[in-house]
């Protein structure tokens, strides 16, 4: 494959740290992508007690997500990387399993909606202390958007709750 990245980066940065860390965003935006996606298809999907309820939950959050795959597909692209929103690259490069559920009932979705908000936030945390001292601008966005992913995270696990 050719090189995806252009001859360039942002000022202040090296080129070589620019491009490695436009390489860490690709798998955030693989990720967010597949989030939304997941999150869409639960939405679609759930069913039974509370059905309403969540499915109103999820439609901001797959909305502040689509956002969230957009704004690092440009800091990509300002960092001199090419990102890439093509499926099967999705598919072939992710690091985790597929959302495992059809039609099912809320708390069954609810469940395994936190597993992939686990997964999101952790790889979200760990991309944060890996350009933390060279790129204060990419790791300001990445924590932005880790504190709504979270906020997202302990709305599913409120529903989880048993009184």
């Amino acid at each position: 494959m050719a090189d995806r990245n252009a001859h360039y980066t942002v000022p202040g940065l090296a080129l070589e740290n620019g491009h490695e860390i436009a390489g860490l965003l690709q798998q955030r935006l693989h990720a967010l992508n597949d989030l939304h996606l997941a999150l869409k298809h639960v939405h679609w999907n759930v069913t039974g007690p509370n059905f309403i309820a969540v499915h109103e939950m999820l439609d901001p959050e797959i909305e502040k997500v689509r956002g969230f795959a957009d704004e690092v597909a440009e800091r990509i692209a300002t960092l001199g990387g090419t990102p890439s929103g093509r499926s099967a690259e999705m598919v072939a490069e992710r690091t985790w399993e597929d959302y495992p559920l059809g039609r099912a009932g809320t708390q069954e979705h609810l469940q395994e909606v936190d597993k992939v908000y686990d997964g999101v936030v952790s790889d979200h945390r760990q991309v944060i202390s890996k350009v933390g001292d060279t790129d204060p601008i990419t790791e300001d966005l990445l924590i932005g958007q880790t504190r709504e992913l979270e906020l997202f995270q302990w709305f599913v696990r409120a529903h989880l709750e048993r009184s």
